[in-house]
């Protein structure tokens, strides 16, 4: 979850920036005195949805180091170590790729792979996952995020939000620009924006901001079984990963208090924010394929 986490928020903070320069710039010529340019308007929204996602991407390694405090293994410092490095270069070259940098970050039990290309992507496992699972149950945790990195998942998951951006950026400015036209009084001769526009257009980039981040919530759930699946075809058995899984499930914290249950992602609306399907679901999906 830490992954997509990290690239949706980074992603967000990228579009805000952007549309600030390109408002104090002048960029966003899109508003003329003939009225919404939606040509010109389309063509701002692609620059600034692809442009925020592919900065996103391209930044998603070192904020995944920074925020975690990852420390990427260069020389091993024990065995444990060696074994670590030894299994993700395996499995690298079973997939096909160039071996990605390893990590280790300390945290509860977790595990997540990043990166912009997939021949230069990082692994990073917490010391949780390390000290609580077994050694095969982790060359299992290891193959599910080497296939996250083989199937391009974090590319996919960029171009998705690319569109996303894009229609985020072009809806809430052509509604912003409808409410800024009403509320303007008759004899208002100004040919610029109104507080109607840039109220509406930046609440509407919060709110269309989040229906995006359900999307590509939900993208990522279904790109989870995928690479479930990739781990038990990288390691020849599905058996490891399913016992990774139900290890993780009974490692879960237990339920949250009445008082902030609410609260929790995995009730309610915060749901539909999940990154990674239940794991009962994981589990029941592995058991089943081929």
């Amino acid at each position: 979850m830490k992954r997509i986490l990290l690239f949706v928020l980074t992603n967000l903070a990228v579009m805000v920036v952007l549309g600030v320069v390109a408002s104090l710039l002048g960029v966003n010529r899109f508003l003329t005195a003939n009225g919404l340019n939606l040509s010109a308007l389309l063509g701002f929204s692609l620059i600034m949805g692809f442009g925020g996602a592919f900065i996103s991407l391209l930044m998603s390694k070192p904020m995944a180091k920074w925020s975690t405090g990852a420390h990427v293994i260069t020389q091993p410092a024990n065995q444990d170590e060696v074994w670590l490095l030894n299994v993700v270069q395996r499995l690298s070259q079973r997939a096909g790729i160039t071996m990605p940098e390893v990590a280790i970050y300390e945290g509860e039990p977790n595990a997540f792979a990043t990166g912009a290309f997939k021949n230069s992507a990082l692994v990073a496992v917490s010391t949780g996952l390390l000290q609580g699972m077994t050694q095969e149950e982790i060359e299992a945790v290891l193959g599910h995020e080497i296939a996250h990195v083989a199937n391009g998942d974090m590319v996919t998951l960029t171009l998705i939000q690319g569109v996303l951006n894009t229609f985020v950026v072009f809806l809430s400015r052509v509604i912003g620009y409808f409410v800024d036209s009403m509320l303007r009084s008759k004899d208002d001769e100004s040919t610029g924006p109104g507080m109607g526009y840039y109220i509406t257009s930046f609440v509407l980039d919060i709110l269309l901001g989040f229906v995006a981040s359900m999307i590509v919530a939900w993208f990522s759930r279904y790109r989870e079984f995928a690479a479930d699946e990739g781990s038990a075809k990288l390691l020849g058995n599905k058996q490891p990963m399913i016992n990774a899984l139900a290890r993780l499930n009974s490692m879960q914290a237990g339920e949250l208090p009445t008082s902030v249950a609410a609260m929790g992602i995995t009730g309610g609306l915060g749901k539909w924010f999940a990154s990674h399907p239940p794991l009962e679901e994981r589990i029941a999906a592995l058991q089943a394929a081929r």
